[in-house]
């Protein structure tokens, strides 16, 4: 959880850039459909961290992680436009949602709490659907 919600804040940074920076309509609706699951998923997770009485200390704050939208990449995306900022926005969700699908795996098989264990399962489906329209927009 306290790896997932700062990976999610960044990901959301990122696809809600997608309407000011192409024009690919493919494109905002998969960024506007990625963005509202993310914050779905971000409220969940807050209540989960919230019921485990873990606090929020934020340990992974300001971290580049592996699957974690790096602030040089969303610092780029912000410059970026067309072609570019396509490219940095399917890089960025596939790298994401990959890292996303081995988290929650390993909370489901490691996890002591199935509240939490139920979650992941929740967010590994919508991360396996996320890649597959990903795909299907014909992005690299």
């Amino acid at each position: 959880m306290q790896l997932m919600i700062p990976m999610n804040e960044r990901a959301r940074l990122l696809t809600g850039l997608a309407p000011s920076r192409t024009a690919d309509p493919a494109l905002v609706d998969l960024a506007a459909r990625t963005g509202t699951r993310l914050e779905r998923e971000l409220a969940d997770l807050r209540a989960l961290l919230d019921l485990s009485g873990t606090p929020d200390t934020r340990p992974h704050e300001g971290h580049d992680m592996p699957g974690m939208v790096g602030l040089d990449t969303l610092r780029k995306a912000e410059k970026a436009k067309g072609e570019q900022f396509e490219r940095i926005l399917t890089e960025g969700l596939r790298a994401h949602l990959a890292q996303t699908g081995k988290l929650c795996a390993s909370e489901r098989t490691s996890g002591g709490s199935e509240e939490a264990k139920a979650l992941a399962a929740t967010i590994a489906g919508s991360a396996v659907r996320e890649l597959d329209r990903l795909t299907t927009t014909n992005r690299p």
